[in-house]
């Protein structure tokens, strides 16, 4: 395995994830999945912050956050305030409660879109894998990503 391999690997596992998720009942949403799993998994990480901050820690243009952070507010995955210091800004913090939009969401399994990816029939190869994927997960969690920032 290489550098490219592994991000190879990394752009198909994300292909699955997508895949996965359940869309049933949403109609059209403005931006990608991916990127409101990005801003999410990055509001879970750094709560209170805001827009320009994500922005400058994800990478992704403006418009897209914005965007993603609306979803994740009709979703029930996040709650906004003005910031005291500058009432023109808000923050973002994860909600409270889990709504049910985002319970459906993390309860999705991923069996289905994994066999169809692998072109496995076989239920025990594709628990297997799931067994495997859950490890690396345990092994590289999101937080990875900022030691490599470091």
């Amino acid at each position: 395995m290489n550098g490219v391999d592994l991000f190879l690997l990394g752009r198909t596992l994300m292909k699955i994830g997508e895949q996965s998720l359940p869309t049933e009942g949403l109609g059209d949403q403005p931006g990608s999945a991916r990127t409101v799993l990005i801003v999410v998994s990055d509001i879970r990480t750094h709560p209170g912050s805001a827009i320009s901050e994500i922005v400058t820690r994800t990478g992704l243009p403006q418009s897209a956050v914005s965007t993603a952070v609306a979803r994740l507010r009709e979703a029930g995955a996040v709650v906004t305030e003005p910031d005291t210091r500058d009432r023109r800004r808000l923050l973002i913090q994860p909600a409270p409660e889990i709504s049910s939009r985002v319970e459906q969401i993390r309860s999705a399994p991923i069996d289905a879109a994994l066999a169809k990816a692998l072109a496995i029939d076989d239920p025990s190869r594709v628990a297997e894998i799931i067994a495997l994927l859950e490890e690396l997960a345990r092994n590289l969690s999101p937080q990875a990503l900022s030691r490599l920032r470091d």
